[in-house]
């Protein structure tokens, strides 16, 4: 029985990539990259030689059969992402769930994601947060906006930046315009930018300055009745 890695790579500076992921992947029979052109230039830069297919959203359902049969034959194969963890609003979770099935052995190694980095520096609580990832386009968008309304644990949210105006406009909407964001952007990479503030604070930011690359949004949870009693104590 072979073995699959799940290995993460680099949110942007290269220099987050692991001397065990390097390793990992120079050692396994097969690499499944999201897109094989920009993790191309990935293995290039760590004179990695491995095979790679392509393995993403639009066929991971169509090939898992596959890999669970070469698993099974002995192979060992590792997953990557074009930008950190696995399976984090990325493809993952489908062929993990097939290995768990199929009793076959799954190693998650540590390494970079976007959203941990930016909730820590957010100065936002994080003794309790929720993943929200992207939320749905259109069809779901309010309902879910109104749950989140009454979420007292921080949340954390991917959001691209030709739709962040919007998104921190809806914001005012469901949360009000007072509760505190923080939008982290470029996260590890040159121009890495952390902007802190209410959301109408905020949203005047990037109306004046329209973002680009790739962006997680972290939102305070509702205060409480509790909280603002307790917040007024101290």
């Amino acid at each position: 029985m072979g073995k699959l890695f799940i290995v993460p790579t680099p949110i942007g500076n290269l220099e987050d990539m692991t001397i065990r992921a390097i390793r990992i992947l120079k050692e396994v029979d097969l690499i499944l990259a999201e897109d094989t052109r920009t993790s191309g230039k990935l293995l290039k830069h760590f004179e990695i030689g491995t095979h790679m297919h392509s393995h993403h959203m639009h066929n991971e359902h169509k090939t898992i059969e596959n890999l669970i049969s070469r698993l099974k034959a002995g192979e060992t194969i590792a997953l990557i992402s074009d930008a950190g963890t696995p399976a984090i609003s990325d493809p993952g979770f489908l062929l993990t769930r097939a290995c768990v099935e199929n009793k076959i052995d799954v190693e998650c190694l540590p390494g970079a994601t976007a959203f941990v980095p930016a909730l820590v520096n957010s100065g936002l609580p994080n003794d309790k947060f929720v993943f929200e990832g992207f939320l749905p386009e259109k069809k779901g968008r309010q309902t879910r906006y109104l749950a989140l309304a009454e979420e007292t644990r921080t949340m954390i949210l991917y959001v691209s930046p030709h739709k962040l105006v919007k998104t921190l406009a809806e914001f005012i909407t469901f949360f009000g315009e007072d509760r505190q964001i923080c939008v982290s952007r470029e996260l590890s990479k040159l121009h890495e930018e952390n902007v802190r503030g209410t959301v109408r604070e905020v949203l005047t930011h990037f109306e004046n300055k329209p973002p680009k690359g790739e962006i997680v949004v972290v939102v305070g949870g509702k205060i409480t009745v509790k909280e603002n009693k307790k917040q007024a104590d101290l």
